[in-house]
């Protein structure tokens, strides 16, 4: 690969012909980030362009600078993400036969959208190394041309464009974060923005275990690494380009990382602002301009984040929703032991001095002690964990802090119970309660002391009612039970004979 000097690749930038196909995104400010952080807080809107993403202005300017001969025999990628669709619509724009290889797995959403920019889809493999295998073959059978996702000089400066655009809507930037993948975009950006305005930093934002721009950058030239998370899919890259390691060596003044529940917060940080839904590497930037903002407590400056991209996996708003209040540290998830008998846990709720709870997980085990997985909500972040754990440790309890465990977080609090180790006289209940402040606290002092609370599940997902599984070791019969029940005004059904139950939660001498 011919390495092109700066000058080379602001000429290239400031000439390739993106506007073809692409838009100049807007600047958008996040008036409620910039109040929050003092500082005033942009967002560049790649997720306007007509396949939702930057993509769309590389891969356009490395086609518009094929030969006719190149053009003639079509291109070809391998790509299960946003650099597919970009190929696929610029080849449309321009007349030209398009290939995409996609994984076997590939989502059909995915597959469709290409398609529908005229592609041909061919599905191979069950994984991104075979699909990028196989492309390299039939590009060799079919004399096609291989259009690379980052790693190319054309590729680059298509993506300079969005620093092109950054610099001409705000001449007055302080920062620059940029999400890293493969480095296309902020390698693009950063030779251009160093070239005019140097005292702009030009920061890139990696996830915490997909990281091979920082660890390219300790080690001194690109390095793989062993293996990459993949919840920020469009940046779960194993090796940073040559290209593009290059130019961010020399342009991009530092590396940023953060994890998986704090781009879930820019992700909702996105939507509140915008009402628009990032995917994970899209939020990425802004994920790293907050906690960026916080390590270094800057104040004043004008900080801009690029939202890269908004194809997102509609499935994936389940665990981002779950944990972008984990991400802002305003929700502590804990492992709380507390006395196994009648009252015990209203005891605990009011040592909680009012604190939201948001979850509560519980199954009879032992007469004597009982595990507890609780969320609670901490606005006030570490600070107020702290001084509630200190609190609870003085009361008695023994507490263990789970919000940075991710085993707890990903599957234990779904895990929490099964089946008593003995038999137990056991009625299980579902409630409605209207969702209001302490509304737990509320429900569990107009349920009483009546019986031995013996399971107890409840999730404060911000709606309009609370739903809460219950079980109860009754002694007095169950019409006398019911009678109370109906008394309180819930709404509540029993649910003792329910198969899933049966099946996972009531004891074996019980089926």
């Amino acid at each position: 690969m011919t390495e092109l000097s700066a000058a080379q690749y602001l000429k290239k930038i400031l000439l390739a012909p993106v506007y073809e196909a692409a838009i100049e995104t807007p600047l958008q400010p996040l008036t409620k980030l910039s109040e929050r952080f003092n500082n005033q807080i942009l967002l560049k809107r790649e997720d306007q362009q007509p396949v939702h993403s930057f993509k769309l202005r590389g891969a356009y300017n490395r086609l518009s600078n094929l030969t006719d001969e190149q053009k003639s025999c079509g291109v070809i990628a391998a790509s299960a993400g946003n650099h597919a669709q970009g190929v696929a619509l610029s080849a449309q724009r321009m007349g030209m036969k398009a290939t995409i290889v996609m994984p076997c797995t590939t989502p059909e959403i995915k597959v469709s959208a290409v398609r529908a920019f005229g592609a041909e889809v061919v599905l191979f493999g069950d994984a991104f190394d075979a699909a990028s295998k196989h492309s390299k073959e039939l590009a060799e059978l079919h004399n096609y041309t291989s259009i690379p996702p980052f790693d190319d000089p054309d590729v680059i400066a298509g993506q300079g464009t969005v620093g092109k655009e950054l610099l001409q809507q705000n001449a007055h930037l302080d920062k620059i974060f940029v999400p890293v993948g493969g480095g296309g975009l902020i390698a693009g950006i950063a030779v251009y923005v160093k070239q005019l305005l140097p005292n702009i930093k030009v920061i890139g934002v990696e996830p915490d275990n997909a990281a091979c721009l920082k660890a390219a950058l300790e080690h001194g030239s690109p390095i793989t690494l062993d293996k990459v998370g993949l919840f920020a899919d469009g940046v779960a890259v194993k090796t940073i380009g040559s290209e593009t390691f290059r130019l961010c060596q020399q342009y991009v003044d530092e590396v940023i990382t953060v994890s998986s529940d704090e781009i879930c917060t820019a992700v909702k940080d996105i939507f509140e602002e915008t009402r628009a839904i990032s995917e994970p590497s899209g939020a990425l930037s802004l994920a790293g301009l907050k906690k960026y903002c916080q390590v270094h407590e800057i104040k004043n400056q004008n900080l801009a984040a690029i939202l890269s991209g908004a194809n997102l996996n509609f499935h994936s708003l389940r665990y981002i929703s779950e944990r972008c209040e984990l991400g802002e540290q305003k929700e502590s998830v804990l492992a709380v032991t507390i006395p196994e008998k009648q009252g015990a846990f209203l005891a605990f709720c009011n040592q909680l001095d009012g604190r939201a709870i948001t979850e509560f997980n519980y199954r009879l085990n032992s007469r004597k002690n009982a595990n507890i997985f609780v969320g609670v909500r901490t606005p006030q972040g570490v600070d107020e964990l702290l001084a509630l754990t200190e609190k609870l440790h003085k009361s008695g309890y023994s507490v263990a802090d789970l919000s940075n465990d991710e085993m707890a977080k990903l599957h234990v609090r779904y895990m929490v119970g099964g089946a008593p180790v003995s038999a137990i006289k056991e009625r299980l209940y579902s409630f409605e309660f209207p969702e209001q402040p302490n509304a737990l606290i509320k429900f569990l002092n107009m349920l009483g002391t009546h019986a031995n609370i013996t399971l107890f599940h409840y999730r404060n997902h911000g709606a309009a009612y609370g739903q809460v599984l219950a079980g109860f070791e009754l002694d007095e019969g169950v019409d006398a039970f019911s009678e109370h029940l109906d008394a309180l005004g819930y709404n509540y059904k029993d649910e003792t004979e329910n198969q899933a139950y049966r099946f996972f939660l009531s004891h074996a001498n019980d089926h």
